[in-house]
């Protein structure tokens, strides 16, 4: 018998992500139908002990924009749906969802929030390595605030 691994998944109105957390992951296999069927199966370990995912997707997909990629640690698949508007939930099937299924909060945006959020995937284009965020040359006073519990953060505009 197969076992779950911990999938997470988020969405935005045109595309789903779904992250399945499996590391030294073999055999491989993803296999998406635009109807939404989702299967995916592997092996981990020295025992190669089998994980298998099976479900029906909310709504159709479309299989030729759809992308995964399959790291040392996980398999991220990216799904664009077949139409571009928000699912009440990732699977077809109603009720409660399966206990290895997960909302991964660290890619998850409200749909009131999509657009104008520039902190998406490649966070709008920004550098954050031209940004003067601070760090080693910086002073801290590690004893507290000296003015009674006030405080006051400084940047220095070098």
């Amino acid at each position: 018998m197969s076992r779950h691994p911990l999938t997470k998944w988020a969405q935005r109105s045109d595309k789903v992500y779904i992250t399945i957390e499996l590391p030294d992951a073999k055999d491989v296999k993803l296999s998406l139908q635009p109807n939404g069927q989702f299967h995916f199966s592997a092996t981990t370990g020295a025992e190669n002990i089998p994980y298998e995912i099976d479900f029906e997707l909310y709504d159709k997909v479309n299989v030729e924009e759809s992308k995964a990629a399959v790291g040392l640690r996980n398999i991220c698949y990216l799904v664009k749906k077949a139409e571009s508007k928000w699912w009440s939930r990732l699977l077809k099937k109603e009720g409660r969802p399966p206990a290895f299924l997960k909302v991964d909060w660290d890619k998850w945006i409200d749909e009131d929030e999509e657009h104008g959020n520039k902190f998406d995937d490649e966070f709008g284009g920004m550098d954050f390595s031209k940004l003067d965020m601070g760090g080693a040359d910086d002073e801290f006073d590690l004893d507290g605030p000296k003015d009674g519990g006030k405080s006051e953060i400084k940047f220095n505009n070098t």
